[in-house]
């Protein structure tokens, strides 16, 4: 059945943008992470097996051990404000809204958990959007988060009468305001911090299969890399990129972190820093993987000093590179 909403044609029609992240729990305990989790790893996206054989393990091993685990992680980055990714994204939110202007309306929609896509493209309708952009904040595309996010945009506009025009943005991995934020964010730091002996960008990991398959995801990562060593004048020997959060016994994306982090300590070096360009928010990955987990890791292998470098956030250089990739070919509908 097709859901619709009444026509008004006194009101005034606007631009929707719905912004996209992963998603977080509802809290930080056993219950909220078993029903996030698994409305996230149900997703075929996400784990590309059988779905008989991965309900099983889903079901009969992961669901009943991982979220107690997991809950302890969260717990440690949790907030007054509660979850850091939905406080971030929610000023992300508004900080665009301003930046737009009133020709636009600005929604938030999460992958998993709350506020849902659904929820996010059912207030753009309500704002009376003719015209919405989706801009999953994923700047490297792979298909188990922007294809994931697409998949989930097009099971709710199947079940609308009028579908708005529609620009979904897939990538931004080279767009030049979005290396020149990370570039101005990490020089903005070493100039209050002093320049480590070592950078290392670190991405989200990827099955190695995925990849071979046809997922870009590994290129469009070593290219943001590239691109903003090049912005910063940084020497090879400088700077590396390497891949975190793998699970599982089967290969990820090399090099993985923890084990970079581990040789670079045994080798002497002093002081490393760490920066997170494909998140667009700090969440559990990096607040408590990366600034917790991997600041240990280094520690105990010899090094002095680790620095985690922030996300992007909602600093003003990211909202001006994320105005820019709205904005882009852009035209007020009628």
């Amino acid at each position: 059945m097709y859901s619709s909403v009444p026509e008004n044609p006194d009101s005034r029609t606007t631009t929707g943008v719905l912004l996209v992240n992963l998603g977080t729990p509802d809290a930080p305990t056993p219950v909220a992470l078993r029903r996030y989790l698994g409305e996230f790893l149900a997703d075929p996206r996400v784990t590309e097996l059988p779905r008989w054989l991965w309900w099983f393990i889903l079901h009969g091993v992961i669901l009943r051990i991982r979220p107690r685990r997991s809950a302890l992680k969260y717990q440690s980055v949790w907030t007054e404000a509660g979850s850091p990714l939905l406080s971030i994204s929610q000023a992300q939110t508004k900080a665009l809204s301003l930046s737009l202007g009133e020709n636009f309306t600005v929604a938030l929609g999460m992958r998993y958990g709350n506020p849902s896509i659904a929820a996010g493209l059912e207030e753009l309708r309500q704002a009376n959007a003719r015209s919405i952009v989706i801009l999953p904040l994923y700047p490297q595309y792979s298909g188990s988060t922007t294809g994931s996010t697409f998949d989930a945009i097009a099971d709710v506009l199947k079940t609308w009468r009028r579908v708005p025009d529609l620009r979904f943005i897939s990538h931004y991995y080279d767009q030049s305001a979005y290396i020149q934020a990370l570039a101005v964010h990490i020089k903005n730091y070493w100039a209050k911090h002093g320049i480590p002996d070592k950078l290392l960008f670190s991405f989200h990991g990827l099955p190695k299969r995925f990849v071979i398959a046809g997922d870009p995801y590994f290129d469009h990562c070593e290219k943001t890399a590239q691109l903003v060593a090049a912005e910063m004048n940084l020497t090879e020997d400088k700077w590396k990129l390497v891949f975190q959060s793998r699970f599982g016994r089967e290969e990820w994306l090399k090099p993985y972190t923890d084990q970079t982090l581990t040789t670079l300590g045994k080798e002497g070096v002093t002081r490393v820093d760490v920066t997170c360009p494909g998140f667009a928010a700090d969440c559990v990955e990096t607040l408590e993987e990366i600034n917790q987990e991997n600041r240990q890791v280094f520690l105990k292998a010899g090094g002095q000093v680790f620095n985690y470098i922030s996300a992007l956030n909602d600093n003003s250089e990211h909202i001006q590179a994320l105005v820019a990739l709205v904005n882009r070919d852009y035209r007020i509908p009628k």
